[in-house]
Parts: C-alpha cells; sequence; structure tokens
C-alpha cells in the first residue's frame, strides 16, 4: 500500500512539475589511485541519478535494485586528485538542485628512497617529492610507529637512536587529505661499530702474518686494506670469522692496516693499526778451512731472493751480495790469511736499509810440522798457536791434554811407540781439527848388554835384553861391521872372523821408527886360546887365495864369456861413503859419468852390486814361507822385512815385502813389495791395513809380453770383493796416458771400521827397463808425493812392481832423491841406492834403471823441450821365477 502511495505522489509531483529532493549523503566506499566508490540512499523511491564532476560531464545513473542503497563507481581518475562532484535526483526528467560533495583518489607511492647519510646510530633517508607536488606529505613508518615528514620538494629525513649493525625495514607513504598511499616498502642498515681492540698478531714471519680480533656477531664480515705496497693494496674479504692469514709482505716494513667491519655492504669507518714485518738472519754458515783461506758458504733465508747479505769481517772490509742475482748457496772465500789464526765476522741480512746480523767465528788450520817438536822417551814437547787441546793416539787409544799458554807438554808416554799428535780448536761448541803429526818416541837402550866368545877365539856372540817399550830393530856394530835384527828374533847376535884374543868395541842401539835410543857400549876381547889355531887358519887362507888367483887368470875370464849369470859374491863388502853432489855441480858429474858410453855409471853401479847381501834371510826359506816368494833370488832380510801381526794357529807373519827408508831419518816411509801371487792377495791386503798404509803405487802392469807379473788384487769392477776378513769395493777410477788413478773402500768385516785406500798404478814402465822419457814418471811421483803429505796419520806407502826391486827401488829413489833435491840442494844418489839395499837385495835391479835415476834428476834441473827417443839404457838382466809358488797358477788361472 505504502509503494503505491509512494508511486502515486510521484505522479502528482511529475504533473504539477515540483523537483524532487537531493540526496542527503555520500560516503566513499573504496578508493585506489584511479577509482572511487560511492554509496548513498535512494530518495523518496527515486532511482535515477545523475553525477557532475566540475571539469567534467553529467552520468545518469539507471538503478533498478531492490536495495535502498545505490553504490557507484568512477574510474579514470588521476592518482591523488581531489574532485568535486554534483550529484543530482532525477525524476520525470526533472531533477534536484543536486548535491555537492568532493573526494579524493590514493596518492601515488615514493618511486625510490636512498641514504644520504648514516652513522652508527642514525641514517638520513631521501626521496623525491610524488608528481613533484605540493600538496602531498608524507609518513615514514618503522618499528616505533609513523613519523611526520616536511613538505620539500626533495625530501630528507633523519631517523636517529638506532642500533648500529643493524638492517631496518621501512614504509614510506605518501599522504593527501588524510589519504594514504598504499605504502613504499624499503630496508637499509646502519654503520656497524669498528672492532673494539688492536688486532692481535697470532703468529708471523719475515712476509707472513696471521691477525686475529675479537667479535660479538658472527653476522659480521670483515675487510682488511692497505694501500701502501709496491703491488697496490691488500684487501682481503672474509665471509666469516675473524681471523687473516696475509703473505707475500716485505720483510723489514712497516705497514698501515685497516680493519673495517662489514654488515651487508656496509663498511664501518674502520679501524687503523700498522704492524711491522721481522727480518731473520742467517744461523747457520759452512767453513771450509786451511792454511791460509777460510772459504765461508750459507744459504739463501727461505730461499728468497728478496734478502740481500753482507759480510763483514771484523777488521776489514764489507763485502755484499745482491740476493737475486746470486743461487740458493752464496759462497765467499778470504785468502792470503795467517795460519792458526782466530777471524770474527758477522753476516748481515739486509732488506729495506734494515740489517739483523749472524755472528761467528772460525780459524785457520796449521801445519804440525811447522813447531819444533822435543821428543824424548816418555814426553813430547812443543811450542805451538792455534790450538787449545792436543790429542796423542797410539795403538792402546787416546789420551787429551790441554794446551796451556800454546805449550804442549805430553807425559807418561810409551817410550818407542808412534804416536799420532792431532792438534784442536775449541770454537765455543766447536771442535776443529787443526793438523796432525806422526811422531815417533825415542826407544829405551837395550839393558845388560854383554859378550860371550864363540868359534875357538874368532868370534864373539853380543847378548843383550829388550827394554820396556816399543823397540823395532837393534842395531850391533862390532869391529865395523853392522848388523840390524828384528826385535822379534832372539837377542843374540853372533859376529865371526874376528881376531883371536883382542878387544873389541860393541856398541849396540835400539831403533824405533826413525827414532834411536842413547847408545850402549860394552869391551868385549876374543878367546885367545884361538891364537895359534888362527896362524895355521891365517897360511891356509893364504895357499887357498894363491891357488884362487892363479884359477881365476887362468879359467875366468872364459869362464865369464860363456855365462850370462853374474858371479856370486862371496866376501863382505864394507860400506863405503858416497858423497852427495851439489845441485849446481850435478849437470857436471852427469856429463863426466856418460862418457865412454856410462862408463862412470857401469863402475859405480858395479860397486853397489854386493851391497847387504850378507844378511840373513831365513824366514824366507822357512816351511810355508818358500812358496810364497815370486822370485828365488828377491828375499827379504830378516833384519828388515814387514812382519804380519800373527792371530791364529794358521797365520803366518811372512810376506815378501820390506821396510825401506824415506827422506831424513824416516826408516819407514815405504814397504817395497813383491806383487802378490795368487796364493798372497789376502796377505797383502792384511799387510795394507795392519800398517794403516793409505796409498798402494804399482809399477807394473798384471801381464807384460804374455807373462804374469803380479795378480790382480782388487776387484775388477765396482762389485765389492773380499780378501781374508777385509770387503775391498772400487769407489772411483780416472784413467790417463801413462797412469790410472783408483780410490778404494777397505773396510774390516770384524770391526766394521772403513778406510780409504788411494791406488796409483803406472802403465808405461817395461819390465827390466825404464820409460820412454822422465817427464811423465816425474809428474806421477809428484801426484804420489803430494797425497803423502796431505795423509793424516797415514802408514808406509806400499809400493810393488813384479820383484818389488827394480821399479819399486827407482820410483822410490826418485821420491827421496827429488825431496833432498829440493830441501838441501843436493843429491846423494849412489849412497841412497847402498840405503836401500841394506834394506832389501837388488834395489834398483838394473843399471839402465840407475842411469835413468840421473836422468831424472838432470831433467829436474834442465827439464827437455824433446823427449828421448829410445830409453837411456837396456839391462836384459833376469829374475828366476819360483817355479814352485807360480807353476799352478800360470798352468791354469786366467789373467
Amino acid at each position: 500500500m505504502e509503494r503505491v502511495y509512494t508511486l502515486v505522489l510521484l505522479c502528482a509531483v511529475s504533473a504539477l512539475g515540483i523537483k524532487p529532493n537531493d540526496v542527503k549523503n555520500v560516503s566513499v566506499t573504496d578508493r585506489t589511485e584511479t577509482e572511487l566508490t560511492f554509496q548513498w540512499d535512494i530518495v523518496e523511491g527515486n532511482t535515477n541519478y545523475t553525477y557532475e564532476l566540475m571539469n567534467g560531464s553529467g552520468q545518469i545513473i539507471e538503478i533498478t535494485a531492490t536495495d535502498r542503497v545505490v553504490t557507484q563507481n568512477v574510474s579514470s581518475l588521476s592518482p591523488g586528485t581531489n574532485y568535486s562532484f554534483t550529484l543530482y535526483t532525477v525524476s520525470n526528467e526533472t531533477q534536484s538542485d543536486g548535491f555537492n560533495f568532493w573526494a579524493v583518489t590514493v596518492p601515488s607511492n615514493v618511486v625510490n628512497v636512498v641514504v644520504v647519510n648514516r652513522k652508527e646510530t642514525e641514517m638520513t633517508l631521501q626521496w623525491e617529492k610524488v608528481n613533484n607536488h605540493e600538496i602531498y606529505t608524507y609518513e615514514l613508518d618503522y618499528k616505533d610507529g609513523e613519523k611526520p615528514i616536511p613538505r620539500t620538494n626533495l625530501v630528507e629525513q633523519k631517523v636517529e637512536n638506532l642500533t648500529s649493525g643493524t638492517e631496518y625495514f621501512f614504509t614510506l607513504y605518501t599522504v593527501f587529505k588524510d589519504v594514504k598511499s598504499s605504502g613504499y616498502n624499503f630496508s637499509n642498515v646502519t654503520v656497524p661499530y669498528n672492532v673494539a681492540d688492536t688486532p692481535i698478531v697470532v703468529a708471523f714471519n719475515d712476509t707472513d702474518v696471521i691477525f686475529k680480533w675479537n667479535t660479538s656477531n658472527k653476522a659480521y664480515n670483515y675487510s682488511l686494506e692497505n694501500s701502501k705496497t709496491s703491488r697496490g693494496y691488500i684487501n682481503i674479504i672474509f665471509t666469516q670469522g675473524n681471523e687473516v692469514h696475509i703473505s707475500g709482505l716485505n720483510p723489514a716494513t712497516n705497514y698501515s692496516f685497516t680493519l673495517y667491519t662489514e654488515f651487508f655492504d656496509v663498511r664501518s669507518t674502520g679501524y687503523n693499526f700498522s704492524h711491522t714485518t721481522s727480518l731473520s738472519r742467517v744461523t747457520e754458515v759452512k767453513i771450509t778451512r786451511s792454511l791460509t783461506q777460510l772459504n765461508i758458504t750459507w744459504n739463501k733465508l727461505n730461499k728468497n731472493n728478496i734478502y740481500d747479505y753482507i759480510l763483514s769481517p771484523n777488521n776489514g772490509t764489507e763485502t755484499s751480495f745482491n740476493g737475486s742475482s746470486e743461487g740458493n748457496e752464496i759462497t765467499h772465500m778470504y785468502s792470503d790469511l795467517t795460519p792458526g789464526t782466530l777471524y770474527s765476522f758477522t753476516l748481515f741480512t739486509q732488506v729495506n736499509g734494515q740489517r739483523n746480523g749472524y755472528d761467528f767465528k772460525s780459524i785457520t788450520t796449521i801445519n804440525c810440522m811447522s813447531f819444533t817438536w822435543d821428543v824424548t822417551n816418555s814426553s813430547i814437547n812443543a811450542i805451538v798457536n792455534g790450538s787449545t787441546n792436543i790429542t796423542a793416539k797410539n795403538s792402546a787409544g787416546n789420551e787429551t791434554f790441554p794446551v796451556y799458554k800454546n805449550t804442549v807438554n805430553l807425559t807418561k808416554l810409551y817410550p818407542g811407540d808412534s804416536y799420532t799428535v792431532s792438534l784442536w780448536n775449541y770454537l765455543g761448541s766447536e771442535k776443529l781439527l787443526q793438523c796432525s803429526h806422526n811422531l815417533t818416541l825415542v826407544p829405551n837402550s837395550v839393558l845388560n848388554l854383554s859378550c860371550t866368545h864363540f868359534s875357538g877365539g874368532y868370534g864373539l856372540a853380543v847378548i843383550w835384553d829388550l827394554p820396556n817399550g816399543v823397540v823395532d830393530v837393534v842395531q850391533v856394530d862390532v869391529d865395523r861391521q853392522s848388523f840390524n835384527l828384528s826385535s822379534n828374533t832372539s837377542q843374540r847376535q853372533e859376529v865371526k872372523n874376528l881376531q883371536v884374543a883382542q878387544w873389541y868395541k860393541v856398541t849396540a842401539t835400539s831403533f824405533s821408527g826413525d827414532m834411536q835410543s842413547k847408545t850402549e857400549t860394552h869391551n868385549c876381547q876374543t878367546d885367545p886360546a884361538g891364537v895359534i889355531a888362527g896362524v895355521l887358519v891365517f897360511f891356509l887362507l893364504v895357499l887357498i887365495i894363491c891357488a884362487a888367483v892363479y884359477l881365476w887368470f887362468r879359467y875366468g875370464s872364459a869362464k865369464r864369456n860363456k855365462s850370462s849369470k853374474p858371479p856370486p859374491v862371496v866376501s863382505n863388502v864394507t860400506k863405503k861413503n858416497y858423497k852427495p853432489i851439489p845441485m849446481h855441480k850435478f849437470p857436471e858429474h852427469f856429463r863426466h859419468m856418460s862418457c865412454d858410453e856410462n862408463r862412470g855409471f857401469s863402475e859405480e853401479y858395479e860397486d853397489l852390486s854386493s851391497v847387504g847381501i850378507e844378511q840373513s834371510n831365513a824366514a824366507a826359506f822357512l816351511p810355508g814361507n818358500n812358496n810364497k816368494n815370486r822370485f828365488s833370488n828377491v828375499l827379504p832380510y830378516d833384519s828388515s822385512r814387514v812382519h804380519l801381526t800373527v792371530n791364529d794357529e794358521d797365520d803366518s807373519d811372512y810376506i815378501n815385502a820390506s821396510y825401506m827408508p824415506g827422506y831424513g831419518n824416516a826408516s819407514k816411509q815405504y814397504i817395497a813389495a813383491q806383487g802378490p801371487l795368487p796364493s798372497t792377495v789376502n796377505d797383502f791386503w792384511r799387510m795394507v791395513w795392519e800398517k794403516r798404509s793409505q796409498a798402494i803405487v804399482m809399477v807394473t802392469n798384471c801381464t807384460e809380453s804374455g807373462r804374469v807379473k803380479c795378480e790382480q788384487y782388487w776387484p775388477l769392477d765396482y762389485s765389492p770383493c773380499l780378501y781374508g776378513n777385509l770387503v775391498v769395493t772400487v769407489k772411483s777410477e780416472d784413467k790417463a796416458q801413462s797412469w790410472t788413478l783408483r780410490e778404494f773402500n777397505v773396510k774390516n768385516k770384524s770391526s766394521s771400521e772403513t778406510r780409504t785406500v788411494k791406488h796409483f798404478h803406472f802403465t808405461a814402465w817395461p819390465d827390466h827397463g825404464v820409460p820412454f822419457g822422465t817427464e811423465e814418471l816425474i809428474k806421477f811421483r809428484g801426484r804420489v808425493r803430494q797425497h803423502i803429505e796431505n795423509s793424516y796419520s797415514a802408514g808406509p806407502t806400499v809400493v810393488h812392481c813384479s820383484a818389488g826391486v827394480g821399479r819399486t827401488g827407482t820410483l822410490i829413489a826418485l821420491d827421496v832423491l827429488l825431496q833432498q833435491l829440493d830441501r838441501e840442494k843436493e843429491v846423494a844418489i849412489a849412497a841412497f841406492v847402498q840405503q836401500m839395499r841394506l834394506c832389501r837385495p837388488l834395489m834398483v835391479q838394473t843399471e839402465s834403471q840407475y842411469v835413468f835415476l840421473h836422468q831424472c834428476i838432470m831433467d829436474t834441473l834442465e827439464p827437455k823441450v824433446v823427449a828421448l827417443s829410445e830409453p837411456l839404457y837396456e839391462n836384459s838382466d833376469m829374475i828366476y821365477v819360483n817355479a814352485i809358488a807360480l807353476r799352478k797358477y800360470e798352468n791354469g788361472s786366467k789373467i
């Protein structure tokens, strides 16, 4: 009924032309940046409306809704704009006066926000005004709520009271007439704090360092920078952790670092600190010492070329070394120094003008032979320099004594024993050998020297007791006759062919090496009861001599022409006194001896033919020894033969070898030996080991002219060979045109001791002859002499050929005579050959070798430009081979 009433009323109003009523209120139910949604109540049942924008045209809205509320959406609007509307009620083409209202669209958001300044507890934000409108305001919302923003074109907002190193989330609203934009969301962080304390150094060296610092936030990263290096800058960033290892730094350099705390991409202001790299020093040098030189060697520090070095002697000029131009090992030699002198040095490591020094000392060696040694039968005394301690070593062991005020005083030593005296210098904890010298003490004199007569009054038996200590030989002299007896034989010497009822002066002297005791003297009388028998014997001898002379003149000449074997010598030969020839007179002497086809040489050599042959060689004929002799007429004398040590019942002390004198008073400087037989090779090496020989000189080839001259007593290759109890290994081999030099390692299986033995092998010397020229042999002798003089604690030098007399004697004589020529400026060739023949028969076996000795001395004084065209003299003397010893070997053994 009510609806009908209303309709009737409207029809009446329309018929009368009355305006409908306006909408009483319009509300905005939704808005966006481009749309507005309005809502109002229906006015008096009217369903038609129109609205008008101030800058647009109206629109008729028709609605057939049953609801009493009208909803209208207006689109295509501009953001953030205030729109004015007039809403008309329409009825029968008549509209109301209009209801005026306004509404705004949602403003646009800010496009971008930047941080123009930030600190640990604040940051300043900046953005551009939306659409450059002055009508907008802004609201910033973060954890503490909204903050009003002043109206400027470029809007800045300082946000304070923040926490350092923290990420904040913001929403920035554009506001127009109390209408907010949807909001611009962004986040940013405050500056983190620097580390609180200076980073500590965990580890460092010259070029590396490890820093560590405290941190309270594991989310922080850290970066380290230094911009003052030659490589640009160091920039190390860590994602986690609070430790950094920096390498590649320069030693002795100060570096300034800045340590940044980083949170996201924001750094702290930076914590500044510095570190100076260290400069290490060389801590070890190697020094090779000699009399006048010190050779100093060290390795580059850390194998790095950045270091330079300065070597500074205590009193001298510094020497610089550039590390980039030197190898990994740097060497410098100081020459022309004083023997036995202590030198101090500082080796500086240098970088960037900074130094770090290593102090060290060394001392030059000394020559033991330069001191005067006072040797008695129980002590050794000397004034020395450059040493602090001395050791005296004999077969019993070592004894060490201090050197007090440069004085050596070794007491309570064993008479006649040989000692290796070594001078040492204790330099801090280092024990340095200064020199070593072999000395033999004076032996004690023989005891209880006495005589008994025998042989019907024509002989004396000299008897004595050996003293305490070492005695090698006892020399007994009776009536111009001299007898050398080994201490191992009985203490008795029988002297025959004396006169009856005569007094004789008998002397006895003990020898140890080249040292002799005080001579003991005793007067002895032969038995007077044999005078009558002596007279009868005298007449009988006269008759025999007359008969012998007659037979000699009648038959001797023809017999001598038929036989090539020299006649046996049956009489003793008195030792002649050969005078040395001064160096300046030797050329004239040589020319004189060479006249008439070397007549002078022949006569002098003939005088030496029977020297020493009367001496006993009984040991060579003992059972078991005879087959150890290569030749039947080259047998060692009992007085000078080499004795081997007897350890087992099957051992023998015999070897065909003799001690030979050297220069001066050295009575056992050499051992002249025959070339080893297959059965004596072990004995040969046993002799080398027991006598502590450090050199073997071989002047023969193993095979010559198809005949075996010497058994090869060393390994054929570099594989070790066992000789008795000794293992011999070839360590090296160096071949030249005329000789071969080898080095052997000799190891004793029982003691495991190892020694080095040099082997000098001259290969250009024919048997029974001489080399083609003198030059090569003189050079070879020089090498041997150099080794002998450089060898500490060396025993006798072993020299051998085949028989051990011809080439062996020539080489020994050449070595001694050249020493005599150098030191005394004179030479006594005949005297030394005579001395050798008293120790071993047939030394310098042929006349050609005797002449060759003179030629060597001559060529040393007047070196020749052109070598001789042929040997000086050829001697065809033969040595008779011991067939018993060699028959089995020559029939079946290989060379």
